[in-house]
């Protein structure tokens, strides 16, 4: 997913996509980071289930959509992502966030990328039959 949607940055593209927006960020600073509140010290325990228990659960699901519109790379590995969130100027730094790419990994569930840049074992997957999710599956919209 990150190797295609960096692809598409760097043809100028921005990438609209999913995520569960309410987890780990400061809406007035705008930023999203896993590492913004440390539950397991306030709580004397860790809280956090990986992230396909929180999805089985309920705990969490595409909530919001979004816009990325840079990354900021180290050599080839992301560090972090600029976004642009329908929110208004009042949220975050005039409607900018700016995303952890350990947040990008728990929180983003779907990216909208171009055919083009998808990797060749991604574009296998498209060879086998779909299918089709029930109406209440978590991943069955984008948000």
């Amino acid at each position: 997913l990150k190797t295609a949607i960096i692809a598409m940055l760097r043809a100028g593209h921005p990438v609209f996509f999913g995520c569960d927006v309410g987890k780990f960020y400061d809406r007035d600073r705008g930023i999203l980071d896993t590492e913004l509140t440390d539950l397991a010290l306030g709580f004397n325990t860790p809280l956090r289930m990986n992230k396909a228990q929180r999805v089985a659960t309920g705990e969490s699901s595409m909530t919001h959509a979004m816009v990325i519109t840079g990354v900021h790379l180290d050599g080839e590995q992301p560090v972090r992502w600029r976004v642009e969130n329908s929110w208004g100027e009042e949220a975050g730094k005039k409607g900018w966030f700016v995303m952890a790419d350990r947040w990008m990994d728990e929180y983003t569930f779907q990216a909208v990328v171009d055919f083009n840049f998808v990797p060749a074992n991604v574009k296998a997957i498209l060879k086998q039959s779909p299918k089709v999710l029930p109406r209440w599956d978590p991943m069955g919209v984008l948000a």
